[in-house]
């Protein structure tokens, strides 16, 4: 999938737009953690202006990857909601989203992004690392549980 065919859009969480989203990340946690409360974890409120943000990349009419932050303290985002559709993986849509969401968080003022992943999601280990985001654990013994937390400072961005 190229990036020039996708459209980021900032939507609410309510969209209609934003329901292939939620839907693939529910199942996704699901597959890999069994049931969990991971997604009704914080309100709608805090992924919406002005601390926060939803995006989706739609391609073709369907939204195929997307992503949100809300705020985690005065100068932090905290990136989460982050997926792309099964079928579109591995096509630079990821990396698109964390893009799009850093700039984003600059123009809100943000200093730096925070940010955990589960240990069964190597794929997204992989986007954070290769995106510039510091581990905050050792990447050689990567801890089988917990989340994987990662920074990354904006403000070195141009």
């Amino acid at each position: 999938m190229s990036e020039l065919t996708a459209h980021v859009r900032l939507v609410g969480m309510a969209d209609p737009a934003a329901a292939p989203l939620l839907a693939g990340l529910h199942q996704e946690y699901t597959s890999r953690y069994g049931p969990n409360d991971e997604l009704v974890r914080y309100p709608e409120a805090e992924f919406a202006p002005p601390h926060g943000a939803f995006l989706i990349v739609v391609s073709g009419g369907e939204t195929v990857a997307g992503g949100a932050f809300r705020r985690y303290d005065p100068a932090t985002a905290e990136l989460k909601r982050v997926w792309t559709h099964p079928r579109h993986r591995r096509g630079g849509l990821g990396r698109l989203v964390v893009r799009e969401l850093e700039r984003e968080a600059v123009r809100r003022g943000y200093l730096r992004v925070f940010l955990t992943t589960g240990p069964r999601q190597p794929e997204a280990v992989r986007l954070y690392l290769a995106s510039g985001y510091e581990p905050q654990f050792d990447v050689a013994d990567r801890p089988a549980t917990g989340p994987l937390a990662f920074v990354k400072n904006l403000q070195l961005r141009t």
